[in-house]
């Protein structure tokens, strides 16, 4: 089943200038998560490898709607973005083996898969605002700032209903709804960053590059929640 997640990699690339292409590697990607999915009776969402190929797809899946915005019919250049972004995760993910154990206790809940599949949506779309920021600081086009906006506060939307159901998983894991770990530290980090950028849409056009830059400042925060908790702490959380 890898040879779909390899082969999703190239067709980002080609079809970062072709949207019905684009969404031809996200149906290998689909596929690639489905088998999984089928093969280990859940989620594919414990490990490197399975996570960075979720995110990869979930990228790829919250980036269609906004190559389809009327806003973006010229911006090729953008759509390569977020193919390029979309093919290195996947590419990330193919040198770490596959986890094909079952659920351990304390992550087999609906709840866990709802937090973390919300949260990587919610990743996804930081990560197409902050190349919308970026394409808007090149360009200077205030719809590419509109489209930030909606990308930051719809992802900044999944990303509270994650802490909601982390809360609850935690619950019944644990007996508490709140760890003092680091993954749940950087957690409300990042949710207070965007709390703080999505008001700051508020200041008016004289905001508007700081803005942008903010957006792209909350991606790191976001990658760095994900994988350098992971990476440089001691987590529950670590994959």
């Amino acid at each position: 089943m890898k040879w779909l997640l390899i082969a999703s990699i190239p067709v980002y690339l080609f079809g970062a200038f072709r949207r019905p292409i684009f969404a031809v590697a996200l149906v290998l990607q689909l596929a690639y998560l489905a088998g999984r999915g089928i093969t280990l009776g859940r989620l594919p969402l414990i490990g490197p490898g399975d996570t960075l190929a979720f995110f990869s797809c979930s990228i790829g899946l919250m980036a269609l709607p906004f190559l389809y915005a009327r806003e973006l019919d010229q911006e090729r250049d953008l759509y390569w973005g977020l193919g390029a972004i979309a093919a290195l995760f996947a590419g990330l993910a193919l040198p770490f083996p596959t986890l094909n154990m079952p659920l351990p206790p304390v992550l087999d809940t609906y709840w866990f898969e709802l937090h973390v599949a919300l949260a990587f949506f919610a990743y996804a779309l930081f990560g197409v605002g902050a190349l919308l920021g970026g394409a808007f600081l090149l360009k200077g086009r205030r719809s590419l700032l509109d489209l930030q906006y909606r990308a930051a506060l719809t992802g900044y939307s999944f990303f509270s209903l994650s802490m909601v159901s982390g809360g609850i998983w935690g619950y019944y894991a644990w007996g508490t709804y709140w760890l003092w770990t680091p993954k749940e530290l950087w957690t409300s980090i990042l949710w207070l960053f965007y709390s703080l950028f999505l008001h700051l849409r508020a200041k008016g056009t004289s905001w508007d590059k700081r803005f942008a830059w903010l957006g792209i400042v909350g991606f790191l925060v976001a990658l760095f929640t994900y994988l350098g908790v992971s990476i440089f702490m001691r987590s529950s959380h670590s994959f």
